[in-house]
């Protein structure tokens, strides 16, 4: 169960090779601030997890088209921290964000549209 300080200091090292060599806008940047963001995040340290996530996101938006699965999946992962941090209505926001960008991005059939829309359910019953 969780070598979590081993994984971030891997993904740190990436993080580092990667800003060494890519543009500030690449979207292998964002993907790097994303995986330490999940780590933060699984070890409970919710505002460090939201900073990369937020600077995932930020990367993602200028990087790619609007409708970019990726950027549903930035918006899926605040929304994960919103809801660990209890903030229901950030959750939400961020959940409809994702499944409204995945619907347009994705197939009908694919299974993230379907774990997303399941999340937003769950968030719309946590924020009531």
């Amino acid at each position: 169960m969780g070598e979590y300080s081993k994984a971030l200091e891997f993904q740190e090292k990436s993080l580092q090779i990667r800003q060494r060599i890519l543009l500030t806008t690449h979207p292998d940047l964002a993907e790097s601030y994303s995986s330490i963001g999940v780590i933060y995040n699984e070890m409970g340290e919710y505002s460090k997890a939201l900073e990369f996530q937020e600077k995932s996101l930020e990367i993602r938006k200028k990087a790619l088209p609007p409708t970019h699965p990726d950027l549903a999946e930035s918006y899926n992962n605040i929304a994960v921290i919103y809801h660990n941090m209890k903030e229901y209505s950030k959750e939400l926001t961020n959940y409809q964000r994702a499944v409204e960008i995945g619907k347009r991005s994705l197939p009908s059939n694919h299974p993230n549209i379907q774990q997303w829309e399941n999340a937003l359910e769950s968030a719309k019953k946590n924020f009531k």
